[in-house]
């Protein structure tokens, strides 16, 4: 289920990670079903259908440096409470202390690495849009957003568009 939700968010740049991160503060919609403010447009609908209810982001940093986000969910609507607030907001420092720390002791290219065992950071998306972006003569940014829309318009996973870009099974 983490991995669904976090290709659609990656897929559609919006959902509770994206927020906290760009806003640098926790992100919470206890009922995605009858949501307090309507958001993420594209986002919940396949969320919901999956069988997710609630979701938050809270943000990782140690002062003023941020280095991700951490997503919750649950299939139960509601808020957290006090005390699941509390921990989630202590998990993400320690998760962004952890990766500052390994980044200051680790030789060179390590942490990289490291993060990357059991982890999906999208690498054939970026892979795929170095290629449309030589194909096409566009900048890499243009060639993600054109990833991206094709995604959108033909109700796919960004990952699976990526992956038949790079198997030259499609080109934008």
């Amino acid at each position: 289920m983490s991995h669904l939700i976090e290709d659609l968010q990656f897929t559609f740049g919006e959902g509770p990670c994206v927020d906290a991160y760009r806003l640098d503060a926790v992100v919470a919609e206890p009922d995605l079903a009858d949501p307090v403010t309507r958001r993420w447009s594209a986002f919940t609908l396949p969320v919901l259908e999956a069988g997710v209810r609630a979701v938050f982001g809270f943000p990782l940093r140690a002062g003023a440096v941020r280095v991700g986000a951490l997503n919750l969910y649950r299939e139960m609507p509601g808020p957290l409470t006090g005390d699941q607030h509390a921990d989630a907001l202590v998990v993400a420092e320690v998760v962004a202390r952890w990766v500052l720390e390994a980044q200051a002791g680790a030789p060179a290219d390590r942490v990289a690495e490291w993060l990357e065992e059991g982890a999906d950071f999208h690498f054939a998306v970026h892979n795929a849009a170095g290629i449309v972006s030589v194909q096409e003569g566009i900048s890499v940014t243009e060639a993600f957003i054109r990833l991206r829309a094709h995604a959108f318009s033909a109700d796919r996973l960004l990952a699976d568009v990526a992956r038949d870009v790079i198997a030259r099974a499609l080109r934008l």
